[in-house]
C-alpha cells in the first residue's frame, strides 16, 4: 500500500495555487506546508483529504521524464469536475473525460498535464 507520493515542479507557488484549484473537486486540500528552513532542502506541500497528506509537491528540479498521478474517485461526476477545475487553473488537455474501454469497460478518466508537464489523472472504476 502507498503511503505517500511527490513530486517535484519548477515553480512551487504556480504548482500549489494549480493543485489547489484541480483538487478541491475530488476532496483534496492543502492540509501541510513545510518551509526549506524545516526540511532541509526544499519547500514543500502536501495535499489530501483530511487530516492527512499523501500527494506532495517539492519546490525544484521537475522530474524527467514527467510523472504521471492517477487519483481514483467514486464518480463520474468528480472525473469531469476534476478536469473541469484543472483545465481552469491553467492545466493542458491530456484527455477529456470518458470511458477508456482498452483498460477495462468502466475505466473512465480524465488526463491534464500540470504547469511541468506531470499528467494528472482523475479516474472512476464504477460502472455508471
Amino acid at each position: 500500500m502507498i503511503d505517500h507520493m511527490g513530486i517535484s515542479v519548477s515553480d512551487f507557488e504556480k504548482s500549489k495555487q494549480f493543485y489547489q484549484a484541480a483538487l478541491s473537486p475530488i476532496g483534496y486540500t492543502l492540509i501541510m506546508e513545510l518551509p526549506a528552513s524545516v526540511t532541509k532542502h526544499t519547500d514543500v506541500a502536501g495535499f489530501g483529504e483530511p487530516p492527512k497528506p499523501d500527494f506532495w509537491i517539492s519546490a525544484g528540479t521537475p522530474n524527467s521524464p514527467p510523472i504521471h498521478v492517477a487519483f481514483r474517485v467514486p464518480t463520474r461526476a468528480l472525473v469531469d469536475a476534476f478536469y473541469s477545475a484543472a483545465i481552469k487553473a491553467g492545466g493542458r488537455d491530456n484527455g477529456a473525460p470518458g470511458v477508456r474501454p482498452h483498460y477495462h469497460a468502466d475505466y473512465y478518466g480524465a488526463f491534464v498535464l500540470d504547469p511541468d508537464g506531470h499528467n494528472i489523472e482523475a479516474v472512476c472504476h464504477e460502472h455508471e
